[in-house]
């Protein structure tokens, strides 16, 4: 999952500071490199998670994400303490189990395709639902833009690795979903106990299908800590990053800010990977850019 439109969780603090020190050198730090430095950080996760395909499938590395992500959040949000209704409990539920599969989905799709071109993909989801919501001019334009430049990368794609573009194409529907049903857990009250109960849910959801790929890390406690580290890296420290930029900038300005994700991806992916896109792909890559910036940019 992409973190910059989930809920986020606190960062941990560094060592021998105190969270009022801690927080005031963050301060410092200009909001859009905190946004990228997130961005670094949930790819730079991906990449790991890739690395860690040798020894594991994806799937199994992908569950094991969810499942650090939710052992973050439940302690820090101990949702328990809550009233849960069934009806809110069914939402959430929801809401946590479109969150699992999309990271699920994501994670077969950058087994087999380019972590810039899964991430490009996945973007039409929540270009999709802006565009469909509001029906604008430059919501269409966007989504215009969107499909173009997905179409590019799905045809360099389509021949040699058609299931990784399926699953590219989940990914980005699973976002879609995760939006609409968060904004519900949201404007019901819930927030980030929501997502943080939503997690264990999504985790426990996904368990039948994907936890038995989990299962030979459970007897090598170094490839465990690495697929935990996964969700610290790809959710924890990204969702944190992102809730001390929501409170230095306009909604406008980050999603804008959302463009960056991308090519932060392809970045990631050409030097940790060694991914080098292909003229198409690039130019693909840029047209998702250009169409989640004219969707973010607010009117003159």
């Amino acid at each position: 999952m992409t973190a910059a439109l989930a809920n986020p969780v606190p960062a941990p603090r560094p060592s021998g500071l105190s969270p009022g020190a801690a927080a005031a050198a963050l301060d410092r730090v200009p909001a859009p490199a905190l946004f990228v430095a997130g961005a670094l950080s949930q790819y730079l996760g991906a990449a790991l998670a890739v690395g860690l395909f040798a020894v594991l499938p994806a799937a199994g590395v992908g569950w094991l994400r969810i499942v650090g992500a939710a052992a973050v959040m439940v302690a820090w949000r101990r949702p328990w303490r809550l009233a849960w209704t069934r009806r809110r409990l069914l939402l959430v539920g929801a809401f946590g189990t479109a969150l699992a599969v999309m990271n699920l989905c994501f994670y077969l799709a950058v087994d087999l395709l380019p972590l810039g071109t899964t991430v490009a993909i996945e973007f039409l989801g929540p270009i999709a639902v802006a565009a469909l919501g509001t029906r604008g001019r430059r919501d269409a334009f966007a989504l215009a833009l969107a499909v173009g430049g997905v179409a590019l990368l799905a045809d360099v794609q389509l021949e040699g690795n058609p299931l990784g573009v399926a699953f590219a194409l989940a990914a980005a529907a699973c976002w879609a979903a995760y939006i609409v049903l968060g904004s519900r857990v949201s404007a019901g009250g819930d927030g980030v106990d929501g997502l943080a109960a939503g997690m264990v849910l999504g985790a426990l959801a996904t368990a039948p299908f994907a936890g038995p790929a989990a299962v030979p890390a459970l007897g090598d406690a170094g490839l465990l800590v690495a697929c935990l580290g996964v969700g610290v890296l790809s959710s924890a420290i990204p969702y944190a990053l992102d809730q001390l930029v929501l409170r230095r900038t306009t909604p406008a300005r980050f999603a804008l800010l959302l463009a960056l994700l991308p090519a932060t991806a392809a970045a990631v992916g050409l030097v940790v990977l060694r991914q080098v896109p292909t003229p198409t792909e690039a130019a693909g890559i840029g047209l998702v850019i250009a169409a989640v910036a004219s969707r973010s940019r607010p009117p003159a």
